[in-house]
């Protein structure tokens, strides 16, 4: 059975509560359009580009900016609000010494007894991305070019990019996060669907100049 930390994540909930930075009820989830959808996009590398532009809908939404920020303190919350309490990502990007991620983030989301916020968030090997993966301000274009860099997306080729998204426990939690927040839009597996289709069409980037003709294609 795996061990959780109720009075961590009672300490989390007094501080949210006596800042007021309690989060509103979630909406519902924005859902994500399939590849089939971009079949009339007959320009390959405008669909592939197309298709990237759905998958960064995931890779914008809160669940993954807060823990891809630019600094090394992360936001939290449906409104990027900074976290609380105060946390720095650290050396290793899973704290500080004396205050690290785990101190309240453990291995599975942790219910409380709150009454507007009902967990503290949690999954597997829950940290930080490091720097040079920050997302968080970010056009899709320029994540794009980010996640195709080994040098700057943990040494991954294209095909291991794609079974992280269909198989980290960490980013599948981004659809599994708990009461609170919106979950990120569709579903693991439509996202990773999508992240298969754009590599096998060239794995091409958006541009400013293609999004509007992505966009007219796409609805076609």
């Amino acid at each position: 059975m795996k061990r959780t930390r109720p009075f961590a994540a009672l300490a989390v909930l007094a501080v949210l509560a006596s800042t007021g930075s309690m989060p509103a009820a979630p909406q519902a989830s924005e859902t994500l359009r399939s590849p089939a959808e971009f079949a009339g996009i007959t320009d390959e590398a405008m669909r592939s580009a197309a298709l990237f532009t759905e998958v960064a809908k995931v890779l914008q939404s809160p669940r993954c900016v807060n823990c891809h920020p630019p600094t090394r303190i992360p936001t939290q919350g449906d409104d990027l609000h900074q976290h609380v309490p105060l946390i720095e990502g650290g050396a290793d990007n899973h704290g500080v010494p004396g205050l690290p991620c785990s101190t309240c983030h453990t291995e599975q989301n942790v219910t409380t007894l709150g009454q507007r916020i009902a967990t503290v968030p949690g999954a597997p090997h829950w940290s930080l991305a490091p720097l040079s993966m920050a997302w968080r301000g970010l056009s899709a274009a320029e994540i794009c070019t980010q996640l195709k860099d080994p040098s700057r997306n943990g040494g991954r080729s294209l095909a291991q990019i794609h079974t992280h998204g269909l198989t980290d426990p960490l980013v599948a939690w981004g659809w599994q996060p708990g009461d609170g927040r919106t979950p990120a839009p569709g579903t693991q597996e439509g996202f990773a669907t999508l992240v298969a289709a754009w590599i096998e069409t060239g794995a091409h980037c958006p541009t400013a100049d293609t999004a509007d003709g992505v966009a007219h294609n796409g609805e076609e």
